[in-house]
């Protein structure tokens, strides 16, 4: 059976609405205001229903509701539908703030409809291939992506470029990406009409390395509807605004040999992909989910993250400061004790769990599925890899960086300064000697690692020892100062060599041929 949709809203773009649903077979009305223009509407579609206000037309029961009013409007007409029970499709943006904008998320929620958001780039076929060649790994890890939506003309009184341009990018970039931004930045320049921006630059970094950046300007001698991403493996092209509107794949990147840089000049490639238009893609995906389906693309979550950019985007556009992004609220997927403190900026690893009356101190790493016992403090700055345990009393300072699976046992003892004197202070990440313990390594109760040196993977620190030198991979340490007696498999078995007078006999009982064993040589 063919849906029904209504039109809200026949000006500017509008039209582009009525003209497209008319052609898709699902014209079943339109609201405009204005009576003259309802008279054309009526001669030139004769099968719509057309009305002065949006009462009437809900009262008519449509199947589908499209919003294509001024920006201020679309708040209170998108709540009267939904409040009314029938899905609809609003132009950008939803609603003038995020709140707004979570407001109609919810409500459409309860009444169970769809709401979509009129980002209709998400629908271009080409933006499409953009997406699939992603997945694809057509350029491999995705670096570095940038926008430039220019043009001279249409200039707005009541936004300024950031929101009536940028929200086509920032959807697009979060499209591709999957991800919220970590940390916006935004700049521009005001010329033609007091407190609004003619042109912005802005600049979003993303989880993973990713930088983005989006040119937005009405004051552009040229059209110009750019997407460039840069990957590991190659680079993609499109401006919308081209004669040809292809995508290019150019094989080319730069390539590190021998510890120099070398530029890799491959082929270009030009991609096929169809040239189906972008509305009429996005309204019959509208049209195709209404009783049918949820909307996975341009959804009201999609369009409540836009705008929560935006509005940090534009806080950051009129500040002199960078601005942070906003950061939704996370669910903790590690435990840490009520009687212990963990400060700002701190990441820590699913599965970890830190026990009673520990400190992690700020711009700390600590990855997952680590423990660390009683009375442990971290210090600023320190890194600690996957699968470490730290037990109890133990202090990590800055400088010291723990690879995957090491141990630390009770009480020992980490350094950062080799000569420290109260009297002359040697505070700061320049005083401090690099300890580096690799993946594997265990240090026993009340070792002392002095710093400024590397234990191998693997190595294995008898209790009590003091490390005053690198350790190899593989070595088995003891005694003060700390002497390789032995070689250790990355179990833990060991096997002797030659014993230092004075110093403990080494549990042997290794099979001879352990490929995971260390050849017992000096």
């Amino acid at each position: 059976m063919t849906k029904r949709i209504c039109v809200v809203g026949a000006g500017r773009w509008g039209k582009n609405h009525v003209k497209t649903l008319a052609g898709l077979g699902c014209l079943g009305g339109i609201v405009d205001p204005d009576a003259e223009g309802r008279r054309a509407l009526a001669e030139s579609h004769p099968q719509a229903r057309v009305f002065a206000a949006l009462p009437e037309a809900l009262a008519c029961g449509f199947d589908g509701y499209t919003v294509a009013t001024p920006a201020e409007t679309h708040c209170q007409i998108a709540a009267a539908i939904l409040e009314a029970g029938f899905p609809v499709l609003v132009e950008k943006p939803l609603a003038l703030s995020s709140a707004e904008a979570r407001r109609l998320a919810e409500l459409a929620k309860k009444k169970n409809v769809n709401l979509m958001v009129g980002h209709v780039l998400l629908f271009h076929p080409a933006i499409r291939k953009i997406k699939q060649l992603i997945e694809a790994d057509k350029i491999g890890r995705l670096q570095y992506l940038y926008s430039n939506r220019l043009n001279l003309g249409t200039v707005r009184k009541e936004e300024n470029i950031l929101w009536s341009f940028a929200p086509h990018d920032i959807s697009i970039f979060q499209y591709f990406i999957g991800k919220r931004p970590t940390e916006i930045v935004s700049r521009g320049g005001i010329f033609l009409q007091p407190n609004i921006h003619d042109t912005t630059m802005t600049v979003l970094a993303y989880p993973g390395a990713v930088v983005g950046h989006i040119f937005v300007s009405w004051l552009h001698p040229y059209k110009e509807h750019r997407l460039v991403l840069i990957g590991s493996k190659g680079m993609l092209s499109f401006d919308d605004a081209s004669d040809d509107k292809n995508i290019h794949f150019y094989e080319k990147g730069i390539d590190w040999v021998q510890g120099e840089p070398k530029k890799r000049e491959g082929p270009t490639e030009a991609i096929q992909y169809s040239r189906a238009q972008p509305l009429t893609e996005e309204l019959a995906y509208f049209v195709d989910r209404i009783g049918a389906g949820t909307v996975q693309i341009a959804g009201a979550e999609s369009a409540v993250e836009v705008l929560e950019i935006l509005e940090e985007a534009t806080r950051s556009l009129l500040s002199p400061a960078p601005a942070p992004a906003p950061r939704p609220a996370e669910k903790k997927q590690y435990f840490v004790h009520p009687t212990s403190f963990v400060d700002e900026n701190v990441e820590i690893g699913e599965g970890t769990k830190i026990w009673h009356f520990s400190h992690i101190q700020s711009n700390t790493r600590i990855g997952k599925n680590c423990s660390f016992g009683q009375n442990v403090n971290v210090g600023n700055n320190v890194v600690i890899g996957d699968h470490v345990k730290v037990q109890n009393n133990v202090s990590i300072y800055e400088g010291v960086i723990l690879e995957d699976y090491v141990f630390c046992g009770p009480s020992m003892v980490f350094t950062n300064i080799l000569f420290p004197r109260c009297k002359y202070p040697q505070r700061g990440s320049q005083f401090y000697l690099k300890t580096l313990v690799k993946e594997g390594a265990s240090i026993g109760a009340n070792a002392t690692i002095v710093c400024g040196h590397t234990l191998g993977r693997h190595s294995f620190i008898g209790a009590g020892a003091v490390v005053t030198r690198d350790v190899p991979d593989y070595a088995l340490m003891v005694g003060v100062p700390a002497r390789r007696v032995g070689w250790c498999a990355n179990a833990g078995r060991s096997r002797q060599v030659q014993r230092p007078r004075g110093l403990p006999q080494v549990q042997t009982g290794v099979r001879a041929g352990d490929e995971t064993l260390r050849p017992a040589s000096s």
